[in-house]
């Protein structure tokens, strides 16, 4: 814990002052200063004349105005503090209100003024100096010295505000950025579970749906089959329970020590036992054709090949009406084509226009690939995607 020093506690609560209130407060200290050489006078100065106590109030009072008015309120002490020191009722030994204007123009004014009441300055105390009885010429070095540090002051403390100013400005701008990345990452997850949910849900609910409606139909004259049927539904349920359940446990952020590990995600080698699957819940004959020499793959492209495999052929079970499918894994050097072809009614029951191959087309170019669908060149209906190996995949991401 960090323990604030007592001045940074008064400059705090200054800051949150009425600014009328601090300067009242400054004009009344300065004219304070100013009246005590005139209430406690050395020998042989001038004594204290109404006169005198009207010029000295003339150079404090402005100062009331000082951030308000700035420029106006310099002038008007540039015009005082000469004429109480040409006057000699008595000179003052310090020009109290001028400091206090120097600093305030140096940090608030604009750049021409700044300079000309600097100027003004100097050569205005070098002259009034000079008509001065026994000058000496430690005076001018004091009283010059004095008018440049209250102006390098006031320098310093708009150089720090605008520091500040500047920081405070970067903290917001890096704020709203990380408001918005955060935005960002929440939406791609979100559309990520989303797809993962749908292609869980609509593949296991797509082989229940012809496990339910084969099962009633030779439940009396095939009840081995009816009860292979029923058995495939509840496989099929358990298996989307078991993906369901991996798929959530990412969004708890914190497990018990003792909660089970969270099984990997299914890649290209539980491909074979999808088509088994999908053949033995549907009666479609779905063979699994490899080419090439298989690589490694990001596990996210492992994921997402299983996936896009997973809606494809739950794409050929509810809309096209097929009796066989093929899919093809064709690897090359830099990257693996992966084919779905069905001999179904084509691209007319594909469900082109639904969430399955819009979603197919995000998993491919969220690895880097690219799909493409349509008719088969033999009819049917055929899911071509093309996804980088692990050698390949940075330059596909750019």
């Amino acid at each position: 814990m960090s323990v604030r020093s007592p001045l940074a506690s008064v400059a705090a609560r200054l800051r949150t002052t009425n600014p009328y209130a601090v300067d009242a407060a400054v004009a009344a200290l300065v004219l304070f200063a100013v009246s005590l050489q005139w209430l406690f006078p050395d020998e042989g100065d001038d004594p204290l004349t109404w006169r005198g106590w009207l010029l000295g109030a003339a150079t404090a009072v402005p100062l009331v105005w000082r951030r308000a008015a700035p420029f106006a309120t310099a002038c008007a002490v540039s015009v005082a503090t000469p004429t109480q020191a040409l006057y000699h009722a008595p000179p003052p030994d310090l020009m109290y209100g001028g400091f206090v204007v120097l600093y305030t123009l140096a940090a608030l004014a604009r750049p021409w003024q700044r300079r000309l009441m600097l100027a003004g300055w100097l050569l205005g105390v070098a002259i009034t100096i000079s008509h001065k009885e026994d000058a000496e010429p430690f005076e001018y070095a004091f009283q010059l010295l004095s008018i440049v540090c209250a102006y390098a002051l006031g320098a310093l403390a708009r150089t720090q505000r605008a520091y500040t100013a500047e920081l405070e400005d970067r903290a917001r701008r890096f704020e709203r950025e990380r408001a918005a990345d955060t935005a960002r990452a929440m939406a791609q997850e979100r559309s990520r579970i989303a797809r993962d949910m749908h292609d869980i849900l609509a593949h296991a609910v797509s082989l229940m749906v012809v496990q339910a409606e084969a099962g009633p139909v030779v439940v009396r004259s095939d009840p081995a089959r009816a009860e292979a049927a029923f058995e495939a539904i509840a496989t099929a349920g358990r298996d989307a329970m078991t993906q369901l359940r991996r798929i959530l446990g990412v969004l708890k952020q914190e497990q018990p020590a003792t909660a089970p590990q969270r099984l990997p995600q299914p890649g290209v080698a539980a491909l074979s036992g999808l088509v088994r699957q999908v053949g033995e819940s549907t009666g479609l004959r779905v063979e699994l054709r490899v080419t090439g020499e298989p690589r490694p793959l990001p596990p996210d492209t492992e994921v997402a090949a299983y996936r896009i495999t997973q809606e494809a052929l739950t794409n050929t079970v509810k809309h096209a009406y097929a009796s066989s499918a093929t899919v093809g894994l064709d690897w090359a050097e830099d990257e693996v084509t992966l084919t779905v072809t069905d001999d179904g009614r084509g691209a007319s029951a594909s469900g082109e226009g639904g969430h399955g191959l819009m979603g197919i087309r995000e998993r491919a170019a969220a690895c880097g690939g690219g799909a493409t669908a349509g008719g088969g060149p033999d009819g049917g209906f055929r899911v071509v995607v093309r996804l980088p190996v692990a050698t390949g995949r940075r330059a596909a991401l750019g």
